[in-house]
């Protein structure tokens, strides 16, 4: 069984939802705390073996491969001014992995991008991680997760988690059998289905495993909801060719594509880090009597 070395990570939208932060800055910069998303998303990749991580960027994208690059002029004035710890903190950010950058020349939905990757991938099963997905699991991070399950049994595999019944409409939901402890036989897929029309509450949240047998799914695939080509769709035309497995991922997710997630990833993570957590619950604490008191005042 082919090893999974690696990786693609879309990353050509436009991050509307924080506009107008994310006019001149890609919203995969943004920072939690002191560090860009993006980069929590290659760890993890890296934390699981992965090698390559393949960037399927924009024109307006520029400054994701700045950070993955090397900086001599920024690590000489840091040498000189005598901090070379951020030196070694900076360089290590490059040498994580082997960088490829695509170009999606039109942004036509999470399949299409996937497809502009095949020339790099060639013939190889592969990992794709959504960059708006923080999985918080030191000791198996969550596409680790997936690949165990491929290596068991040599298929797609899907990440998961159950989601409200209520919020069945912001996911792709997965109806399928289980046949051990957190992993499902894929039966269908459902594109953000109404609450009473899902079959299931288990939502695919950014992390996949693929076998290379996506590719010709995907060109047979006609583009659906919104003029794209939904990766849900083309998993559908692969499932009536081979088996797809499900698995629930374990750890903490935080979805920073929405102004609120990325609100409380920034404080999750603050409170986890020997710098800021104190001074952070402090605020905390000073905030929430400040709220108590204004209650009382109404």
């Amino acid at each position: 069984m082919q090893q999974i070395k690696k990786a693609v990570i879309p990353v050509a939208g436009f991050g509307t939802r924080f506009l107008p932060a994310t006019k001149a800055t890609p919203k995969e910069m943004m920072p939690i705390v002191d560090k860009p998303i993006i980069q929590y998303i290659v760890e993890e990749a890296v934390a699981s073996g992965i090698e390559t991580i393949i960037f399927v960027t924009g024109r307006h994208k520029r400054a994701i491969e700045d950070h993955f690059d090397y900086a001599p002029e920024l690590e000489h004035a840091l040498e000189k001014s005598g901090k070379e710890e951020f030196v070694n903190i900076i360089r290590e950010i490059s040498d994580m992995a082997n960088f490829v950058y695509i170009r999606q020349k039109e942004q036509l939905g999470l399949g299409h991008a996937i497809l502009t990757a095949e020339h790099v991938i060639g013939n190889e099963p592969f990992a794709v991680l959504l960059g708006d997905e923080l999985i918080i699991n030191e000791e198996n991070p969550g596409i680790k997760q997936l690949i165990d399950v491929y290596k068991k049994f040599g298929k797609s595999v899907i990440g998961t988690t159950d989601v409200p019944k209520e919020e069945t409409y912001k996911y792709g939901i997965v109806d399928g059998s289980m046949i051990e402890d957190s992993i499902r036989l894929v039966n269908y897929l459902v594109e953000k289905p109404e609450p009473h029309e899902a079959p299931s509450t288990s939502a695919i949240i950014g992390r996949y495993i693929l076998t290379p047998n996506i590719f010709p799914a995907l060109k047979r695939t006609p583009f659906g909801k919104g003029g794209e080509l939904q990766l849900t769709d083309a998993l559908m035309t692969l499932r009536q060719e081979e088996v797809i497995y499900s698995k629930d991922i374990e750890g903490i997710r935080h979805d920073t594509g929405n102004k609120i997630g990325y609100i409380k990833a920034i404080i999750d993570f603050a409170l986890r880090r020997e710098d800021t957590k104190e001074q952070v619950k402090d605020i905390i604490c000073q905030k929430a009597e400040e709220i108590r008191e204004s209650i009382k005042e109404k």
